[in-house]
């Protein structure tokens, strides 16, 4: 197989790769056996709420007289978050330290109760639980805004008494951190043993714009299990099937590009993880611990992690097991991992993700120079057949059969592998594939500057240079490489070639871009290094 063929396969690869990632995110088929049916899993609350069912029977209970609703706001050093008393649910969610355009100072917004609805919700069910077909609990607090201060935690009471049970919804908010600590203290008041559940879930309108079939990125659930490290589940599947797993730990989140929201129970418990769709297409996941007794006049206590905040894989790893796998470097994602380390150690250095992306191009570039030296070689003695090519192509014209054969029968002749030049190729696509999900999921990249008119690494180049200095660099490469191939149609191919990827890459991330354009010039350095070693080998033994 001659290079340049060896190189538009690889291309063809590349494209064929990212399109049908695409399809599998559009197409992926459902999981069946873990169904069930809408009115076993959840009911619907008279505000439209779901509330999933416990898993003891509930006795109904007469509902208190129903205060006031007001929405609490809390601030610390990273977050600005809305707390609504009816149900105590989160009902916004800012994140200071990004913005929502680069420049323009406006918090980025992950939690909305606005007409695309995303809002995370935690509740008690169960015989005595609070939260009832009939509505949601109207909580009490002392304040309407809090503010945290200093390095201590911000700990903020919602309060709630019906018959016979008193509940203090506890949420506990810490310096430089997107995690909060969601707490029910409950003390049973009556004379009867009381049974309560608790349920935390994520609901998201599925009317949300679709990310570029050429840069997927998946906006959606997912989910953990003792069986499953990480699972997506997106709003089509659970539109389609109600999900019902009970495991040890887990963890349930609604993932978008760069950012993450997660509910985390406790890992010692058997939790129960579903999902629902709501007629007006909002899709649910959630999950419920296990029944609470509580004793006639004891406390019981029970508790969840909320995180809403940026996909930090290192951050997340610590809230809970494989929850840094919402950053999705799919299946090279063994690799993508410590080239993600070697990146932000070289950054820690540099201060400059675009000159961190340059060092790290020539890292890689360096550590496979043993391959791209054999890959060249080939590419070299292909290039001193290209004469004995032509030969064959005169002496037998247009008989492919037998100038197949002829072909062959001079490669043996002359020791010449023409897979040589490929399988280095195909060794070293891994590493630029996983380098595309490193730069694609990287929040680090998000917004940061490189130098000039690239303002922002994780969007295209504005006035497409990087790509066209990309296609001059494939342009400057070709003509280094034989043109070995002798049917028309694949010269013309290759000939387009450097557009067709300068086109193809003129809307991917600036970074990646950057990297292939460096990438491209340490090939052609080192190809001239290589060629030129050959010829001095060929020289010296001429004059022996």
């Amino acid at each position: 197989m001659e290079s340049q063929r060896s190189f538009l396969f690889i291309a063809l690869m590349v494209v064929t790769y990212l399109l049908f990632t695409e399809y599998q995110k559009d197409n992926a088929p459902v999981v069946a056996q873990t169904t069930m049916t809408q009115t076993s899993d959840q009911i619907a609350t008279g505000n439209g709420d779901y509330v999933p069912e416990s898993s003891s029977s509930a006795m109904p209970m007469s509902a208190p007289t129903r205060a006031k609703e007001q929405v609490i706001t809390i601030n610390t050093d990273v977050l600005v978050v809305k707390i609504a008393t009816s149900g105590g649910d989160i009902v916004d969610a800012k994140l200071v330290k990004f913005n929502t355009e680069q420049g323009n100072d406006i918090p980025f917004t992950v939690l909305q109760n606005g007409s695309r609805k995303y809002i995370a919700q935690s509740g008690l069910i169960g015989a005595q639980g609070i939260d009832k077909v009939s509505g949601r609990p109207i909580y009490q607090t002392s304040s309407k805004n809090y503010q945290l201060e200093g390095d201590d935690p911000l700990v903020v009471d919602l309060k709630y008494t019906t018959n016979g049970l008193d509940v203090i919804k506890r949420f506990t908010f810490t310096k430089s951190s997107y995690s909060v600590n969601v707490e029910y203290i409950m003390n049973n008041t009556s004379t009867t043993t009381a049974s309560v559940q608790m349920y935390a879930q994520l609901k998201q309108s599925t009317v949300v714009e679709s990310g570029s079939s050429l840069m997927p990125t998946y906006r959606g659930a997912a989910y953990s299990t003792t069986e499953e490290r990480y699972e997506k589940y997106d709003f089509d599947d659970i539109k389609e099937a109600k999900l019902n797993v009970t495991t040890a730990g887990g963890w349930i989140a609604m993932l978008e590009h760069y950012f993450v929201s997660a509910w985390v129970p406790s890992q010692t418990a058997d939790n129960q993880i579903y999902t629902s769709y709501s007629a007006n297409n909002e899709a649910v996941i959630g999950f419920k611990s296990p029944p609470i007794m509580i004793e006639p006049n004891n406390q019981s206590i029970t508790s969840a992690i909320f995180y809403v905040g940026p996909k930090d894989q290192y951050v997340l790893d610590e809230i809970a097991p494989h929850l840094g796998l919402t950053i999705d470097y799919g299946f090279l994602w063994m690799i993508s991992k410590p080239l993600f380390w070697l990146l932000l150690q070289i950054q820690s250095l540099v201060s400059n993700w675009g000159i961190a992306i340059i060092v790290i191009t020539l890292v890689v570039k360096g550590a496979m120079y043993p391959l791209t030296k054999a890959q060249y070689t080939s590419m070299a003695k292909m290039r001193e057949l290209a004469p004995k090519m032509a030969q064959l192509k005169e002496r037998f014209g247009d008989d492919r059969q037998k100038m197949s054969q002829a072909t062959m029968e001079m490669y043996k002749k002359e020791k010449v592998n023409p897979a040589g030049g490929c399988l280095p190729m195909i060794i070293q696509m891994p590493i630029f594939l996983a380098l595309y999900w490193v730069f694609l999921e990287s929040v680090e990249l998000r917004h940061a500057p490189f130098f000039f008119w690239i303002e922002d690494l994780s969007t295209m180049d504005p006035y497409f240079v990087l790509p066209v200095f990309m296609g001059v660099s494939m342009f400057v490469m070709q003509k280094m490489q034989p043109m070995t191939i002798q049917d028309p149609m694949q010269q013309k191919i290759m000939q387009y070639m450097p557009v067709a990827f300068s086109v193809f890459m003129a809307w991917f991330p600036s970074g990646l871009v950057l990297y292939w354009f460096v990438s491209n010039m340490i090939s052609i350095a080192q190809m001239k290094i290589i060629f030129s070693g050959i010829e001095k080998a060929k020289l010296a033994k001429a004059k022996d």
